[in-house]
């Protein structure tokens, strides 16, 4: 009775808060879909001299302000494509309330129903490398690539601190700082950290099924006469998760119930999995001549998976009764470590971005148990790259790469004020713990094909209608030799093909002079002699309908509303914590079930802060609770508190 007092009073407060504050007209937002912050103008790095970087910002006072315009950052990507771009810092409110990567991501992302817990996308995607990868994915959503991470350019000491107090004692900071030493050289680090108590049976408030420590440093430097850029940045993470294996079927124990959470009886206890992370990066170049750079990137990467279970404990029922090790312990170690070179040319021509390049790639997998030593991988990409850009809304690019002997990508993509089209084709090999891994309870040594994929994406741009903006959208897959986990827990491979027809719809609707509506909908249909081998939900809905307003003369912003979300029911892929991978399963349907989130962010001068209510309509539905991974349920109603904000001096 409550709770469904307290869904009524939701909509009530919906319904009635604009008429409170409707004596302030409020222009409308732009769709959601544009750059979530204000782009800069573009920046010649010959024309924009030192005196800029020097130049004082003075108020009527003759003070010194300094604020979001004044701390801009960019990305390596636009560096190296001669397109630099310079960003705000982000103020905005949209989407503010979810925080951690897998709600930031649309909820696209199949996690363990907790922040920092093993995650894989929900849709198929074309992965960046064609080559060979450690395999060990699973936690790659919690780790910063230094090759996609913010530069600075400041003209003052800026420091972003946000801090998430989930409820359940889930709790997250994240702290960035930077600073120009001289107009040209900017210098920073962030420092992140994750305690996220388990949902599931823990014993303790701080019986913690995550716990991560991270951090990262990061430079620029331009020289005076413009010709030479370095960026250089290191990430490091130490992510540990306390598995839990997911609640005891009750068909298994008949003491087991479902949708108990902290009082659920669970399988795992005394096992643990620990992912450990190290990436230097740096790209520099320099300009020769008028329509001529040559640059460099060099990467050295490292990654070390631990997975420790005690098996003279109840955690043994839970894993198959092989023991190639250990009778008594599982000390299941990996190590992928990898050494990469690119070396290439690029510049403007006429109109055209090129580039032409030739990566050398050294890489190695570390196990005590692989007889003859680590497995070693040498590869030699030659790639390039050609972009048009006919105008600020006209674009056509092509991009292609290809690694002696037996893989490659070929790309192409077309961009217009009312049409976006792309084409992907790409042949790129399985990943190393696919081809050979030796654990505890399971081992194996393959030689599988390479993985074939076609793709055709397209999105048409409707705005012929102030307030409304659509966004129809069709995705088009063809993958074949498809490698996999099956329902026996063991890598195959798929003899046939799959082919994905995905239709959707993204959606942005002003509802007044005060309320918004956010939408996204996407339908797969899977066919082919491998169908089965990617369980992907026909159906996915993300809806968000919000008050969206400034108050008390502009002195406060304020979103207040509810996000939406469904999936249709699938047989979604189980977890295996020992090798750290989803896989097949034919026993558990996860049903679909609509869940209902309220959310109020807030901003006040440069400090927002977030409220949110998960799970409101827990109680009113038919079934207690959802699942969103087999015997992995889903969060239960609770409060979370998030702020963040900026400091300029």
């Amino acid at each position: 009775m409550i709770k469904k007092g307290l869904v009524f009073g939701v909509f009530l407060a919906l319904m009635t808060v604009q008429g409170i504050f409707a004596q302030r007209p409020v222009q409308g937002n732009p769709p959601t879909g544009r750059p979530t912050r204000p782009e800069r103008e573009v920046i010649n790095p010959e024309e924009e001299e030192e005196q800029e970087g020097r130049r004082t910002l003075l108020d009527d006072s003759t003070r010194m302000v300094y604020g979001p315009k004044t701390t801009l950052y960019f990305f390596e990507k636009d560096i190296r494509r001669n397109s630099l771009t310079l960003y705000e810092q982000d103020t905005l409110l949209d989407n503010f309330h979810n925080y951690d990567p897998v709600q930031k991501g649309g909820w696209k992302y199949q996690d363990l129903a907790n922040i920092g817990s093993a995650a894989k996308p929900v849709f198929y995607q074309v992965p960046e490398l064609i080559g060979t990868t450690s395999g060990f994915h699973g936690y790659d959503l919690y780790f910063v690539d230094p090759a996609k991470r913010r530069y600075f350019d400041t003209k003052s000491p800026f420091t972003e601190m946000s801090a998430f107090f989930g409820g359940g004692n889930r709790n997250m900071l994240d702290i960035y700082f930077a600073r120009n030493i001289n107009p040209r050289w900017n210098v920073g680090f962030d420092f992140r950290t994750q305690r996220i108590r388990k949902t599931l049976n823990p014993n303790t408030r701080d019986d913690y099924m995550t716990e991560q420590n991270a951090y990262g440093l990061h430079t620029n430097y331009r020289s005076e006469n413009g010709k030479y850029w370095l960026l250089g940045a290191f990430s490091r993470m130490r992510h540990l998760v306390n598995e839990i294996g997911g609640i005891i079927p009750p068909e298994v124990d008949s003491t087991s119930l479902y949708y108990t959470y902290e009082d659920a009886k669970v399988w795992l206890r005394n096992s643990r999995a620990i992912d450990l992370r190290q990436d230097y990066h740096l790209y520099h170049e320099y300009k020769l001549g008028n329509g001529l750079q040559v640059y460099h990137v060099f990467d050295r990467k490292i990654q070390k998976l631990t997975f420790l279970a005690n098996l003279n404990t109840t955690d043994s029922a839970f894993y198959n009764t092989n023991r190639f090790q250990e009778s008594d312990t599982t000390r299941n170690f990996h190590g992928f470590a990898e050494w990469r070179n690119e070396l290439g040319v690029k510049g403007t021509y006429k109109g055209f971005f090129y580039n032409a390049y030739t990566k050398l790639r050294n890489a190695r997998m570390e196990n005590p148990f692989f007889e003859g030593g680590p497995e070693r991988y040498s590869e030699f990409y030659i790639g390039g790259e050609l972009i048009g850009k006919i105008s600020d809304k006209w674009s056509l690019q092509a991009d292609g790469e290809y690694l002696l002997t037996d893989a490659f990508r070929i790309h192409g993509k077309f961009v217009s004020p009312w049409l976006e089209a792309e084409y992907t084709k790409a042949l790129y090999r399985p990943t190393a713990m696919q081809q050979v891994y030796f654990g505890n309870h399971f081992r194996w040594d393959n030689s599988f094909s390479n993985i074939g994929v076609d793709q055709i994406q397209g999105k048409i741009k409707l705005d012929f209608i102030k307030g409304l903006s659509l966004r129809p959208m069709l995705t088009l897959n063809r993958v074949n030799n498809y490698v996999y986990f099956n329902e026996d827990l063991e890598v195959t491979q798929a003899n046939g093909e799959v082919f994905m027809f995905m239709p959707g719809i993204q959606a942005n609707a002003q509802l007044g002079p005060k309320f918004r509506l956010d939408l996204e909908v996407i339908y797969t249909e899977r066919t082919g002699a491998a169908s089965d081998v990617l369980r992907i939900p026909n159906w996915y809905a993300n809806t968000r309908i919000y008050f969206d307003s400034p108050m008390f003369d502009e002195n406060i912003f304020v979103q207040l509303g509810l996000d939406i979300r469904y999936k249709s029911s699938f047989f979604a892929e189980a977890y295996n914590p020992s090798y750290q991978q989803f896989h097949l399963q034919n026993d558990f349907n996860v049903f679909a079930y609509p869940v209902a989130d309220l959310f109020l962010n807030f901003r006040i001068n440069r400090t927002r802060v977030l409220f949110k209510y998960n799970h409101l309509n827990s109680g009113l539905m038919n079934n207690d609770g959802y699942f969103v991974t087999p015997d992995y349920t889903g969060y239960r109603s609770f409060l979370d508190l998030g702020i963040t904000w900026y400091l300029f001096d």
